[in-house]
């Protein structure tokens, strides 16, 4: 009675497989991912610059950062994370500062996940200044010392490199990952958010082609 059990897990795990290949090899340009109009400079070298673009105000942002936590530990050796916070209206523009600042004091690591979880999991709704001293509190972070970073010229220019680079990057919305600096995908255009991730290995494997 086991031996038909036995070979139909067989048949359904080759089909998987195959599925999978299949669906990978079928991948659309202008349907599943985009061609940027003009390539983008990347900052990691030898590497396949894999950009994030998020906001943390964004619950599809919130929801696919513990997917890319998972890829990162499995991602293809050729490929580094970089993460930029997108600035598609002067709203977000108060959280990509607060990440940047979080970057230039060395609190990434510590911060972004926490802050993520303050106004999504927490449902605190951090606006402005003043209703996020309560936050750096609570962490341990000199408020005085956050803002004189937060107010700094660094800060000021990543800003608005952030601003400049959602125009060239031609966002409609976050999350999105960029590949290469020439390609474009979102969870939309791949189907969900694990099927973005797949189809980010798929864009590496061939912007390091072409690399070639």
């Amino acid at each position: 009675m086991r031996k038909p059990l036995l070979i139909s897990c067989i048949a359904l795990l080759w089909f998987t497989v195959a599925s999978s290949a299949s669906h990978a090899a079928n991948y659309t340009a202008e349907i599943h991912y985009f061609k940027l109009p003009a390539p983008q400079p990347v900052q990691t070298g030898d590497q396949i610059e894999v950009l994030e673009l998020f906001w943390y105000g964004c619950p599809h942002c919130y929801q696919l950062e513990p997917i890319i936590d998972k890829w990162l530990t499995k991602k293809p050796k050729n490929a580094a994370h970089v993460r930029l916070p997108a600035i598609l209206r002067d709203t977000w523009a108060f959280h990509a500062r607060v990440y940047f600042t979080f970057e230039a004091m060395g609190l990434v690591d510590k911060l972004h996940p926490k802050f993520f979880d303050e106004l999504h999991k927490k449902r605190n709704r951090i606006r402005n200044k003043e209703q996020l001293i309560p936050f750096l509190d609570a962490n341990g972070v000199s408020a005085d010392q956050f803002f004189d970073t937060y107010n700094s010229f660094a800060v000021d220019s990543k800003v608005r490199h952030s601003q400049l680079m959602s125009r060239n990057y031609a966002l409609t919305g976050v999350p999105t990952m960029i590949v290469d600096g020439k390609y474009r995908a979102t969870a939309s255009s791949a189907g969900g958010h694990q099927q973005l991730m797949d189809l980010v290995n798929f864009l590496i494997a061939k912007a390091a082609k072409e690399r070639q």
